[in-house]
């Protein structure tokens, strides 16, 4: 098997292919967290796509193109037993395996072994804060020492490591304790997700407008010597205020060590494969564009009426659509969905008003401190 290198952003017609192509393999998760987009339960759903349903769409993702960026999600992907199977396949496709397992006991070195020998590129573990709140968040006690734990064997496997943290009012404090444990635990990203209100995620608090932006501020800032790369997920402002605290548009965030870019939103860019084949422009945004099993994925993502009003920046409304930074934002298409029922609506989220520009009565109000 050939792992392929990754391959420049640059080179990539977003119109065509998408960055990241996640699939959610499962919805079965022995953790029940706070946030969990997928109101993820114990059990498989039956209606799951099979491993040779599976196969194939992975042969489709390799119509995207050379080195296509592909993420195993779930629920927990190891409660699939056909996991190391699909990352095998991928590999041998030319695609660019990834893993977004949950930390549980099931999370062994013989695990990630059997993975790494198979062609895993890259492991993202999710820790939300210090080992109490962490535990809390995710509903289950050890559920921090393990992705730990995890972390550890995995860079001593020579597995590159990424973690993702969510951030919300229950754990926006805790983000300087997490950066730290980021840089102690070798990880080439960290991976900060802002809170969308969908699934369980609908009863936690956000974080203010204002907050968000200190936040981002901070990111940028530690991004400038921090031994690891520092994107953000749902937050595409984070360019926009990257640009405006440099003053320099060839300063936005660098690409991370697998080639992704910043900017990148639901549908332009980025596309979501739930556990049953439907296509969505991201898993935060509800809305299905169409279904592997019937539409086929390359066509859903290239021609699907809902992809093609996304990938086009004009058609945003609100300040959203009035904002000079909208072709390297775009705002969050899943919170303005979330918000407002319009995946073209503005971001909530995000606290800045383009010079001049009015906000409209029906515009989602920025969350208020």
């Amino acid at each position: 098997m050939t792992a392929k290198p990754p391959v420049s952003p640059s080179a990539i017609d977003t119109d065509q292919r998408p960055f990241v192509l996640v699939w959610e393999v499962t919805q079965a998760c022995e953790l029940a967290c706070d946030h969990c987009r997928a109101d993820a339960r114990p059990g498989r759903y039956p209606d799951e796509l099979t491993t040779e349903e599976g196969k194939r769409l992975l042969e489709e993702a390799a119509d995207f193109g050379d080195g296509q960026l592909v993420v195993l999600s779930g629920g927990d992907p190891l409660l699939r037993d056909d996991l190391v199977d699909l990352v095998d396949y991928g590999t041998d496709l030319g695609l660019r395996m990834t893993l977004t397992p949950s930390g549980t006991t099931s999370l062994t070195r013989e695990v990630l072994e059997d993975l790494k020998a198979a062609g895993l590129q890259r492991l993202a573990l999710s820790i939300d804060g210090p080992k109490e709140v962490h535990d809390a968040f995710r509903g289950e006690e050890g559920s921090f020492r393990q992705t730990v734990d995890a972390a550890i064997i995995a860079r001593e496997l020579g597995l590159p490591v990424q973690i993702n943290t969510t951030v919300c009012e229950a754990t926006v404090s805790t983000l300087p304790a997490v950066r730290d444990l980021v840089a102690e635990l070798d990880a080439v990203l960290w991976s900060v997700f802002f809170l969308v209100p969908v699934g369980r995620g609908r009863l936690l608090e956000n974080v203010t407008s204002q907050r968000a932006e200190s936040v981002l501020e901070w990111l940028d800032e530690i991004s400038e010597d921090a031994p690891f790369g520092v994107k953000t997920t749902e937050a595409p402002h984070y360019r926009r205020v990257s640009l405006q605290r440099n003053g320099d548009p060839t300063a936005a965030p660098d690409n991370d060590a697998i080639g992704r870019r910043g900017g990148i939103i639901a549908g332009d860019g980025f596309a979501f494969v739930s556990h049953t084949g439907e296509v969505y422009p991201s898993g935060f945004l509800p809305k299905p564009a169409g279904d592997v099993r019937e539409d086929g994925l390359v066509d859903t993502y290239q021609n699907a009426p809902l992809f093609q009003r996304l990938r086009d920046r004009d058609e945003l409304q609100g300040k959203c659509g009035a904002c000079e930074f909208r072709h390297v934002c775009g705002g969050s298409r899943s919170r303005a969905y979330a918000a407002t029922g319009d995946p073209l609506g503005s971001d909530p989220l995000c606290g800045y008003y383009p010079e001049g520009y009015e906000p409209e009565d029906a515009e989602a109000a920025p969350y208020e401190g």
